[in-house]
């Protein structure tokens, strides 16, 4: 019934109109009377504002208005909102920082919105920005924890001393310290994550009018639509019915697009403010400005091991650059650090994470938000253990892997894994990379010149969270099915994945099942995306509201048909009265008045956790410092698979992800706070031709924790990627005398790496 593919997936449905063009972003909204917002940004990292003059601006004969800091406070917008408040471990708060829409008094980093031109052209919004003069006293400022954290450094916020966002801890300390001190070995590393940015394909834009009910209407590209118009509601203090919502198709997100950022906010406001539509997409270079970074944290790890090689204690520290300001989202790190013990059996663990401002774009979630890190912490230690005690690093690893038969297990630290096969992970991924033939492999490499390495990493991540999640679903006169979901789809496919699950259920096909999403109207909550939840909450809701749709069709069908329920039979969409020619289909009883409906709503006790193994091989050139990735490897188990091929897309996507910021990616700024990546001119992004062949492979073991068996897979990918491809160079310089190397490994730092252990140019040992 369902259109498939050879593979038994149904075919894409978003895919007739995304390869058309008649895809629906935020920008191809049609409102012709929409005033073109243009943002003036501070162009210093740290500047108190003196003045600023818009007379020229406003001369300008199609300005409309110029709206800065000082708009924003005569509005007293947000006042009475309750401040985040981000427990941290020992029963006190850290809280978020102000951001107000447009900056008042001070700047804190290069491209914070200062000004709001509003005119009636695209261009003449440009011309008159360009025309604000801003009176700034340059300021001095911090781009590095490190300089952030010293005595008479400068404050981002004078009401913060030391620069301290927030300071979280959790486990045992006194233990690990006992422990650590008991060991037969302890191995020391401490490693970057660099900082990087989102750069989806589509910009964030945003378009804001009335409508024809007298309340705001909001199109935007955002991955929670539900949250969007809560957080707008608080900031304009109405009920958030007064608002609605849309977000059509979401061109990427990766996390950056889950917070309620400045220029969204202030284009609504100014709509609000002034009576007119307005409307703002961002340039590619303004994205480099304005978006919120990710990563970029110090990790100070510590592993103890006993005279056989078992693991008995890890503490690790995180020195997080927050970036100027603090949200929900500046704590991403601590999203995971639960997962700091991977799938291993470490009897003693501690973790402190300090948040640190400094004069730099805020940082957000990304896409594993935190889970990375995580398994980046574990895993890269785990690899230079091997090195120091000369065990093979997939031996090193099995030997304190968590058995099958522990499950359910609680770590150490705070988590609690139900299920999973972790010596199986390791073993399929071992086969498929021909793990024992490389020895040979790297011998042909250096017969060559070339190094080779292969890197592993073993990821575990919680996923889903325990937010809930809303569907309901609707029989219409014509015998379609409405499907109306809180999830929102970015990219991944829900309108297919989901669409089948109720297809299947109700016995249609694919094409009576109407999808909707992104519209507040339709549904009152919804969870959005983010935490790969799509399918464990949302298609979860989904179950519930699909039995719940037959279990009152099953009851029309009764009355209509004088008969009991037991002794109606369901197929196609219609039932029957058992042994009778007596039917009545789902359309029919819709057309009788009926109202054939179902609502679901799922909110799990506790998170899942997919988990896996990853193997990457790369070749390195000590000429040049260029890194190659010839294969890699990713077995998953990300519980039951409903869609191969989606996850197989997953899988590829996240891997291409953190290959880039294994190998390429990084956000710079100069000593005086300047973005130095502020283009693709600076900023590389992974190309295909970086990318290896990927072979990807599930190993199913359903979760009991949700309906369906789920356990997420939008960010497995990324999640094993750092750390697989960054043992893999690591792996390869070591025969060079290069213990480690911090991410990026960009042919320059790769060739240093190597001058540094040789001590000359072209030298180099090998094994």
């Amino acid at each position: 019934m369902d259109e498939l593919r050879h593979d038994g997936t149904a075919a894409r449905r978003e895919d007739d109109r995304f390869t058309t063009g008649h895809g629906e972003y935020t920008d191809d909204f049609a409102c012709p009377d929409a005033l073109h917002a243009v943002f003036v940004r501070s162009p210093y990292p740290s500047a108190r504002i003196r003045a600023i003059d818009a007379a020229a601006a406003l001369a300008h004969e199609q300005v409309v208005a110029v709206l800065t800091g000082a708009d924003v406070a005569a509005d007293r917008l947000g006042e009475g909102a309750a401040p985040f408040k981000f427990p941290q471990g020992d029963g006190s708060f850290a809280l978020e920082t102000p951001r107000p829409l447009l900056a008042q008094e001070h700047v804190r980093f290069v491209g914070e919105p200062v000004a709001m031109v509003l005119a009636r052209t695209f261009a003449a919004a440009q011309d008159a920005a360009e025309q604000v003069a801003v009176d700034y006293e340059d300021q001095p400022c911090v781009t590095e924890p490190a300089a952030a954290r010293v005595p008479q450094a400068p404050l981002v916020w004078a009401d913060r001393p030391g620069n301290i966002a927030y300071h979280w801890r959790h486990g045992d300390a006194a233990g690990v310290e006992a422990a650590l001190a008991g060991s037969a070995r302890v191995v020391r590393l401490t490693s970057s994550v660099s900082r990087v940015a989102a750069m989806p394909m589509e910009p964030r834009a945003a378009v804001a009018s009335t409508g024809e009910d007298g309340r705001l209407v909001v199109r935007l590209s955002h991955q929670s639509p539900h949250q969007f118009r809560d957080d707008l509601a608080k900031l304009f203090a109405c009920a958030p019915a007064d608002l609605r919502v849309l977000v059509r198709d979401v061109g990427g997100s990766f996390g950056m697009k889950s917070g309620s950022l400045r220029e969204e906010l202030a284009v609504c406001w100014a709509a609000r403010r002034l009576g007119q539509a307005v409307r703002w997409t961002a340039s590619r270079s303004e994205t480099f400005l304005s978006d919120e970074h990710a990563r970029d944290l110090v990790i100070h790890a510590e592993l103890g091991l006993d005279a056989n090689a078992r693991f008995t204690a890890l503490r690790i520290r995180y020195d997080v650059n927050v970036g100027a300001t603090m949200s929900w989202r500046s704590t991403a790190p601590v999203n995971n650090i639960g997962g700091i013990s991977g799938v291993y059996d470490i009897p003693q663990t501690a973790a402190e994470v300090l948040g640190v401002f400094t004069h730099t774009q805020p940082t957000a979630p990304y896409r594993g938000a935190g889970r990375p890190d995580a398994t980046y912490a574990i895993e890269r230690i785990i690899d230079v253990a091997a090195a120091e005690t000369g065990i093979d690093p997939a031996e090193l690893r099995r030997r304190n892997l968590v058995p099958a038969s522990a499950m359910p297990y609680r770590t150490s630290f705070r988590f609690e894994y139900d299920c999973g096969d972790f010596a199986r992970n390791l073993d399929k991924a071992l086969q498929l990379a021909d793990y024992p033939g490389f020895a040979e492999r790297r011998a042909e490499s250096k017969r060559r010149g070339l190094l080779r390495g292969i890197g592993i990493a073993m990821p575990i991540e919680m996923a889903g969270g325990m937010l809930s999640d809303n569907a309901r679903l609707f029989v219409n006169a014509d015998g379609t099915v409405t499907l109306r979901v809180g999830s929102m789809s970015v990219g991944q496919g829900h309108e297919t994945a989901l669409s089948r699950l109720v297809a299947q259920a109700l016995d249609l096909p694919m094409a009576h099942v109407r999808y909707e999403q992104g519209d507040t109207d339709l549904l009152a909550t919804g969870r959005g995306n983010g935490g790969s939840s799509a399918l464990i909450q949302g298609g979860s809701a989904l179950k519930s509201a699909r039995e719940h749709l037959l279990e009152n069709a099953r009851n029309a069908a009764a009355r209509s048909l004088e008969a009991h329920v037991l002794d109606l039979e369901y197929a196609g969409g219609v039932f029957a009265v058992r042994g009778t020619d007596r039917r009545v289909s789902l359309a029919e009883l819709a057309r009788d008045g009926e109202t054939i409906e179902g609502l679901g709503m799922f909110k799990p006790e506790r998170p899942t956790f997919p988990n896996g193994c990853h193997l990457c091989e790369v070749e390195v050139d000590p000429a040049t410092g260029a890194v190659r990735p010839l294969r890699y490897v990713s077995v998953e188990d990300v519980g039951r698979v409903l869609n191969p091929a989606f996850v197989e897309g997953q899988i590829q996507g996240g891997v291409a992800q953190g290959l880039g910021q294994a190998l390429l990616e990084q956000v710079c700024f100069d000593d005086h706070g300047q973005l130095l990546t502020g283009s693709f001119m600076d900023y590389a992004m992974p190309r295909a031709d970086d990318v290896p062949a990927i072979t990807s492979v599930n190993l199913e073991t359903p979760t009991a924790l949700n309906p369906l068996g789920v356990k997420g897979v939008g960010e497995a990918g990324t999640v094993g990627a750092l750390s697989a491809t960054m043992n893999a160079v690591c792996n390869a310089l070591m025969p060079a005398g290069v213990r480690h190397l911090d991410m990026p490994a960009t042919p320059m730092r790769v060739w240093q790496a190597l001058q540094e252990a040789s001590g000359a140019a072209g030298r180099f040992g090998g094994a």
